[in-house]
């Protein structure tokens, strides 16, 4: 059984679906590509029993054909080949395969086909889509203030939240959180679920900067994503979300308008001199001006800087980790930054001046207890 393929084409799908593949697989066929031809298109597909991906293409052959080859050696190989065609001979007895190109020949042994774990089959409940750049956005612009604490498994992922008229996708791991609303997306219907980090990760680096439709599918206990011959389907956390809108504080009067820019530089300056096991930020605002300073008392380190602002409230001091203000402010768009906060102890609102059309982002910052210098 032969076909023949274009190095760069196979390449490019290849690495399309590698995400999928772990370093050490429960079983020895997860470690491999699963080649499947029926009627001269070759689907590639991988897996880790929770998280399923696969690429469609048109091949060049005349037989059906069925195996998995071993990830590592076909991809190192095809990678260094360059541009040209390669011929795939597959041995059903045995289901040895050889890789044959104009400067050599490469031979190794796969695994039956038969033997691949299923891929789950589109079985939903619901569906909608969305354009790929949108989803591409809401998924880069939470996802960093996910949780990896495998005891919250809630907070591990990102929580998806539909209605009629708009979508919400929530991340947090307690101690920050971020809602991205969008207004333009209408699935018209209620329900919601939680995607885990891992397919959120492969989606991101899967998914183009364009209006491609993406159709997802879900049901109870699995979503699916397809998009352009791609299809990412996994297995959705089985876990009740809080209510995060029960901390989102509605009274922060005290505003600040400030360069986000300049203030993103400032906080990630003078946090390179706070205790590293802390990082912890005070800020201060005094009538127009934002003052921010840091300290790391063991090691004699101290830094402080000021920036102008425009500021309706009472004066206020108030502490931070700089490093999820740094990732809040790095993910923000728009030049100018509001920061609205309410007494030390309370979170902290921050968002844009103006969103962008047909969104909403707000992220939530909790406060650190601030110690005297």
């Amino acid at each position: 059984m032969k076909f023949l393929i274009s190095a760069p084409v196979l390449l490019e799908h290849l690495t399309k679906v590698n995400g999928a593949i772990v370093s050490k697989p429960v079983l020895p066929i997860l470690d491999h590509f699963l080649f499947n031809i029926k009627d001269g298109k070759l689907t590639i597909s991988t897996t880790d029993l929770e998280t399923s991906m696969s690429s469609t293409f048109d091949v060049e052959a005349k037989e059906d054909i069925l195996v998995a080859i071993p990830s590592k050696i076909i991809l190192d190989t095809v990678r260094s080949i360059g541009d040209q065609p390669i011929t795939f001979t597959v041995v059903e007895e045995g289901f040895a395969v050889e890789m044959s190109t104009s400067i050599g020949k490469y031979s190794l042994t796969g695994l039956n086909g038969i033997d691949f774990p299923k891929i789950p089959d589109v079985e939903s409940d619901k569906s909608f889509s969305m354009p790929s750049n949108v989803l591409l956005r809401c998924i880069s612009k939470t996802v960093f203030a996910t949780g990896n604490d495998e005891l919250r498994l809630n907070f591990t992922g990102v929580f998806v939240e539909m209605t009629n008229d708009e979508i919400n996708f929530v991340a947090t791991d307690a101690n920050r959180l971020v809602r991205l609303t969008r207004k333009d997306i209408k699935p018209g219907f209620e329900h919601s679920f939680i995607l885990p980090k891992k397919a959120l990760g492969l989606l991101k680096s899967s998914l183009s900067n364009d209006v491609s439709p993406v159709q997802i599918d879900f049901n109870n206990s699995n979503v699916f994503f397809n998009v352009n011959n791609m299809k990412l389907s996994c297995r959705l956390i089985d876990e009740k979300y809080p209510d995060y809108r029960m901390v989102i504080p509605q009274e922060n009067n005290n505003v600040i308008s400030v360069n986000r820019v300049d203030l993103l530089e400032t906080v990630r300056r003078v946090s390179n001199f706070s205790n590293k096991t802390t990082h912890q930020i005070r800020i201060k605002i005094t009538g127009n001006e934002l003052a921010a300073s840091a300290e790391d008392i063991e090691m004699a380190n101290e830094a402080n800087e000021k920036r102008s602002c425009e500021y309706d409230g009472e004066d206020i001091e108030i502490g931070f980790n700089s490093k999820f203000l740094v990732e809040m402010l790095a993910n923000l768009d728009h030049p100018q930054a509001l920061l609205k906060l309410s007494t030390p102890n309370k979170a902290g609102l921050l968002s844009p001046v103006e969103n962008e059309d047909d969104e909403d982002v707000l992220m939530l910052i909790m406060p650190m207890m601030l110690n005297n210098y």
